[in-house]
């Protein structure tokens, strides 16, 4: 393939698309809009006296390929409602196609009923967005596989492994290994530590309620090890916590942590910045992270996923295959 032709290919044309933000994440948004060389189209959103939320798309959606990009973060509801808005008044606009690009999706850890008479609310979620107009789901480390089949629509998934793999490249591996905090993360930890080159171990972990869980042991070797850490997100780092715990115990001889998403609530982030022998705490802009929880943070590291999504978002629009984004 010649290179002006390759160059077209890897484009695309501005008049066929149309990129939205919400109010989650316009950061992230301004930057996927950055490396696609697109605009991005603004959002007036206007809230009623009786608390109820107006959306207007100020672009031209008619038989244009939509992409609207919303992580659901706090304050999660308002931020799930101005979605399914922004969704329906794309299908009302005629948009061709609608792809909701979710970099976080809060609800994926509502997927199995574990107790009676609870709902299943990643399930139902993904519902809302189908009936509000979604064509297809770009989404970025869903916390459960079976999430993914919660869609009655296409979804893209992707993960942030490569991008966390880059980054601790540039330390020595030769002793390190890759934990993941419970079995149920191991297949994640593992392909990443096979990017790493390094071996992986889990921790046996039980959970008692949302912030209360209990890791009776580490399977695997990491006495005497450099250690990392991986989960796909860090909520009040209760999890995190107690594994570092068990690491002490086992001797590892120094310790980073890493996660997709950095929620870091209920003051997380200082309380894993100030544990001595954590070394670091890696994490992507999924999630925004306040600048002043930054700046008092000198362990934490941002990575951005704006390069993944937008060559994501690239493919999807010319009708390539995303699956190779995964090759290592």
């Amino acid at each position: 393939m010649s290179a002006p032709t390759e160059q077209r290919t890897r484009s695309v044309r501005e008049r066929d698309i149309a990129v939205f933000s919400g109010s989650a994440h316009p950061e992230l948004a301004a930057a996927v809009c950055s490396h696609l060389g697109v605009p991005l189209h603004p959002v007036r959103v206007d809230r009623f006296a009786n608390d109820c939320l107006e959306v207007q798309l100020q672009a031209n959606c008619r038989e244009r390929d939509v992409f609207i990009i919303q992580p659901l973060v706090l304050p999660v509801q308002e931020n799930l409602v101005e979605l399914l808005l922004m969704l329906d008044a794309a299908r009302g606009a005629s948009a061709a196609r609608t792809t909701v690009v979710m970099p976080h999706y809060s609800y994926a850890r509502s997927d199995k009923k574990d107790r009676p008479r609870i709902s299943i609310g990643g399930r139902l979620v993904a519902d809302l967005m189908v009936a509000a107009g979604a064509s297809r789901v770009l989404a970025m480390t869903l916390h459960s596989p079976q999430v993914h089949g919660f869609f009655s629509v296409p979804v893209d998934h992707l993960h942030a492994l490569r991008e966390l793999a880059a980054h601790f490249a540039q330390y020595d591996l030769s002793n390190a290994v890759v934990v993941s905090p419970d079995l149920g993360n191991a297949k994640e930890a593992a392909a990443f530590a096979r990017l790493l080159g390094v071996p992986v171990a889990a921790g046996a972990k039980q959970r008692f309620a949302d912030d209360r869980v209990s890791i009776s042991a580490v399977i695997g070797e990491v006495a005497g090890r450099d250690v990392i850490v991986l989960d796909d997100e860090i909520a009040k780092g209760s999890t995190v916590l107690e594994l570092l715990d068990r690491l002490r115990e086992l001797g590892a001889a120094s310790i980073r942590v890493a996660c997709t998403h950095g929620l870091f609530s209920s003051g997380a982030l200082k309380r894993l910045s100030d544990q001595p022998d954590v070394l670091e705490i890696v994490c992507t802009d999924t999630v925004p992270i306040p600048a002043d929880e930054r700046a008092s943070s000198p362990k934490l590291r941002v990575l951005s996923i704006a390069p993944a999504l937008a060559e994501a978002m690239r493919r999807i629009h010319n009708g390539q295959s995303v699956s190779v984004l995964f090759d290592s």
